[in-house]
């Protein structure tokens, strides 16, 4: 009987290693990127491709509850193409936080990925860090052709009555929490003065195309980096009017702060996952960065339709803006894990 005992309490302890759950994996930088053309590796790329060549992000890891597999570095970088748009930005950074296999509690967030731009402030392949997000799609529109004579465009804030021209237009009823972000601006800073060096290709037909916009000598320079805010809307919007709102829009809800640079489609979702994800202890909302690319205009050439501008190919195809993500980007990325000593438990300054 001793010895049935004995062998018993033998196989029970020899299992229990196995039953053990694996420690969750460290990390220290997660790279969000939205939208891929095809595969992630080996044909036209999208935001996600670089990253994983490049980087590289070799290890290719399961992911269900996303719209493509994640992606993870040696040293502790996990990449994630969540799809396009808000919602899908949403759904996939929300399963990323509560997925077990990750320990993102001391992680750092990078959104890297291409936009519309104001030719009042950025040329195709510039890039700009965000120290705002503001949400373009909670709000009230009305349609084009009635718009009232006196309103500068047809879009007006959850609860009002008229377009808002001062802060106080902006409490005038029910709204929602999630319209603003604001981002670490000690991070952002730091992040900008560690790439506002960087050089950023630009080929010959981005010249031609930027050349026509002449009445705007930031769109005529070179690919540079900068501080910029963005909107993010998951409807593609375009033209003049918009533009108009968009730059009203991002400075009311940024308490003037703000100044709108980009027109992104995830990045009001994405912060949304990440501050809901904050309140759990699950990852720190102050470690987040946001950049964005540009590779189209959001008003037309001189001489063209918005219908033609907001319907024409990327001058390029958009890959002077691919490339300012990853080669920005990748700084910044490069320098956390480099450092991560420091940086694990200490913002940047």
């Amino acid at each position: 009987m001793f010895g049935i005992k004995t062998s018993l309490f033998a196989l029970i302890f020899s299992v229990i290693p196995l039953l053990a759950v694996a420690a969750p994996i460290a990390i220290k930088v997660v790279v969000i990127s939205m939208f891929e053309y095809g595969e992630i590796t080996g044909d036209r790329p999208g935001e996600f491709q670089f990253w994983a060549e490049r980087l590289p992000l070799e290890k290719s890891l399961p992911f269900p509850a996303g719209e493509f597999d994640l992606r993870l570095s040696e040293d502790g970088v996990l990449g994630i193409c969540t799809g396009g748009g808000i919602a899908n930005a949403t759904a996939s950074v929300m399963a990323l936080g509560m997925d077990d296999r990750f320990d993102l509690s001391n992680a750092y967030w990078l959104v890297a990925g291409i936009a519309g731009v104001d030719p009042e402030d950025l040329s195709l392949g510039s890039a700009a860090w965000a120290k705002f997000v503001i949400d373009g799609d909670l709000l009230v529109q009305i349609d084009a052709r009635e718009i009232p004579a006196d309103w500068p465009y047809g879009i007006i804030p959850l609860g009002s009555d008229k377009p808002a021209k001062v802060q106080s237009d902006l409490s005038t009823g029910w709204t929602v929490d999630t319209i603003k972000f604001a981002l670490n601006d000690s991070l952002v800073n730091w992040a900008y003065r560690l790439t506002r060096d960087v050089e950023i290709p630009a080929s010959g037909s981005l010249a031609k195309f930027r050349a026509q916009f002449g009445d705007n000598p930031n769109a005529m320079k070179p690919p540079f980096v900068t501080i910029g805010d963005t909107l993010s809307s998951s409807t593609y919007w375009h033209g003049h009017h918009l533009n108009h709102w968009a730059n009203d829009w991002v400075k009311l809800y940024s308490s003037q702060q703000g100044n709108f640079m980009t027109s992104n489609m995830e990045d009001s979702g994405t912060m949304t996952a990440l501050h809901r994800l904050a309140r759990i202890n699950k990852v720190d909302a102050n470690r987040v960065l946001v950049l964005r690319t540009a590779s189209n205009f959001t008003v037309p050439p001189p001489g063209k339709t918005a219908t033609w501008s907001a319907t024409a190919e990327y001058p390029d195809k958009g890959r002077a803006a691919l490339e300012a993500a990853y080669r920005v980007g990748s700084v910044v990325v490069k320098a956390l894990v480099a450092n991560w000593a420091q940086y694990q438990n200490e913002l940047p300054r």
